[in-house]
């Protein structure tokens, strides 16, 4: 019985976890919106894009068009994408419009930063670790992000493709009533929050994989192996000049752990051809999994 309360338990976290992940995601988006982006009035793509045309042009509340949207896509991914879609985007098309809501109440007219540039590159922070976070949890924001996958299972169209040219006539929709300075501000935004996902989302994973060729091998895999307490693969190869039988010592270590293996590899062999490159992740023993010793 007590097992079985453990294992539910457990059961309970591991749903927890992600399902607080994705509410704090849209939180976070919601407040680079309501604290930088709005009071900034920049341009930007995505729902949020649509719903400053929107708003601007006929005065529906941010929060209230994003709601209603959100859940007309969701609709839509769940008769085109199925169930299992639409089930990790419902608590983002409800979510995000509710912090929308909630942070406009909060806050009011409230302005941290009269200054553009903070603006943009908070604005871009906030919403790249937000969808970060989000996508990390195994979630989809909702919104602009149905109609590419859609357009993908029906016509084939590339994902990239379609996401590039909405995001390019949102942003020129609100480019009619922006000066061309924001709409240059906006554009900063845009790949602000781009490349801070692309860093969250390689975050904790990146590893460095180092390559030896030496003729000291046999000492340089036992070093690795004792002293590094890493996992060594060695690879049998031929030299190109002269054709002779060499071995190449593989091993994927921890970004901090590079300088103790150079050293300890110029130590043993100072001569040694070493390659040295950064992977952007690993799995299994070791990384993923817990190491296990013979």
């Amino acid at each position: 019985m007590e097992k079985e309360n453990h294992h539910r338990g457990n059961l309970l976290l591991r749903n927890l976890g992600p399902l607080i992940l994705v509410i704090a995601g849209n939180m976070i988006y919601a407040l680079a919106v309501k604290l930088f982006l709005m009071p900034a009035g920049l341009v930007t793509g995505g729902t949020t894009g649509i719903a400053l045309a929107i708003n601007y042009a006929v005065g529906i509340p941010l929060s209230g068009f994003v709601l209603v949207f959100n859940v007309i896509m969701l609709l839509i991914g769940l008769f085109l994408l199925g169930k299992q879609f639409a089930a990790t985007t419902v608590i983002s098309t409800f979510a995000y419009p509710a912090a929308l809501e909630l942070f406009d109440r909060l806050f009011g007219n409230l302005v941290l930063t009269n200054d553009l540039l903070l603006c943009t590159l908070f604005s871009g922070l906030g919403i790249g670790l937000a969808l970060g976070v989000v996508i990390r949890a195994g979630a989809s924001t909702g919104g602009m992000d149905i109609p590419p996958l859609a357009l993908n299972r029906c016509f084939k169209i590339p994902v990239s493709v379609s996401m590039y040219v909405f995001d390019f006539c949102i942003l020129l929709a609100q480019a009619v009533y922006n000066p061309p300075e924001k709409v240059l501000y906006g554009i900063l935004l845009v790949l602000t929050y781009t490349v801070v996902l692309d860093k969250l989302m390689l975050m904790g994973t990146t590893r460095t994989e180092v390559k030896v060729i030496s003729d000291k091998a046999e000492e340089i895999r036992g070093a690795i192996l004792e002293k590094m307490d890493r996992g060594v693969t060695m690879l049998a190869g031929e030299t190109g000049y002269l054709k002779q039988d060499t071995q190449m010592i593989f091993s994927v270590i921890s970004n901090r752990e590079l300088p103790r293996v150079q050293k300890l590899i110029r130590e043993i062999d100072p001569e040694s051809f070493m390659v040295v490159s950064r992977v952007s992740e690993v799995r299994g023993r070791g990384f993923s999994m817990s190491k296990k010793y013979r």
